[in-house]
């Protein structure tokens, strides 16, 4: 059996541990919230959630597009570039067509470069880059690898249109000058091509339309080293070359 002292403890914790019967009442008043206000509180937490999500995503989607932006021209950066040139490479192995990569190099940037100023070097390569994307179709990339170097990205092309384009580039480059306060600057351009191949990467064909300019510059000096400047331009660019002349 059972002592007195066990049993009074037995009664004392029970005591303790009982349910105070005004609690009961209260809670049996208030009661759970209303179902239908949970809903709504509910659905409006996930309407806010689903607006921060979005915003989330817009943010990033303006980033990745900032990131493959060049920061000084209207064109995209070497990033861009290799990302448009890798989808694009991946769309003729799957679909077919033709396309066709060109690099540009300024002839004749430093020396505007170096006696008007980066300011103005920075006015040059705008307004080349801006001619560039005129040139182009809207299914064509133009971007800026760095420096005063351009590349293109251009479908549906052959040989003969390529020389023809590159040409084309090269005399609208020469031909229209920027314009700073009460001075006319402008540059020449030497423009390379390369086809795509079956099998191409990224790598070889840019290679290859590197070493494009790179003859196309050579070919260039050549001719003017022994025909005059005009001796490697185009009828465009003799006549731009005559009115600077006659300017100055």
């Amino acid at each position: 059996m059972r002592s007195s002292a066990e049993i009074l403890r037995f009664r004392r914790a029970a005591a303790r541990t009982t349910l105070d019967p005004r609690d009961e009442r209260r809670d049996a008043a208030s009661g759970p919230p209303p179902f239908p206000s949970v809903i709504r509180r509910l659905a409006a937490e996930v309407d806010r959630l689903r607006d921060e999500l979005e915003q989330s995503r817009r943010h990033v989607r303006d980033l990745e597009m900032r990131s493959e932006q060049d920061s000084l021209c209207p064109v995209l950066n070497r990033r861009g570039f290799d990302r448009e040139l890798g989808r694009a490479l991946d769309h003729v192995r799957r679909y077919g067509g033709s396309l066709g990569v060109a690099f540009l190099d300024l002839d004749g940037f430093k020396p505007v470069n170096d006696r008007h100023g980066h300011a103005a070097g920075d006015v040059l390569l705008v307004h080349v880059a801006e001619i560039l994307v005129d040139a182009i179709r809207s299914s064509d990339s133009a971007a800026r690898l760095g420096g005063d170097e351009f590349a293109l990205i251009l479908w549906n092309l052959d040989q003969e249109t390529a020389a023809a384009k590159a040409r084309a580039i090269e005399a609208a480059i020469a031909a229209v000058p920027a314009h700073i306060g009460t001075q006319a600057l402008a540059v020449g351009a030497s423009c390379g091509i390369a086809l795509a191949q079956p099998g191409d990467t990224a790598a070889s064909l840019t290679a290859r339309a590197d070493l494009a300019m790179y003859a196309r510059k050579a070919e260039r000096k050549i001719m003017m080293a022994r025909d005059g400047p005009a001796a490697s331009e185009s009828p465009a660019q003799a006549m731009m070359s005559g009115v600077r002349m006659s300017s100055r």
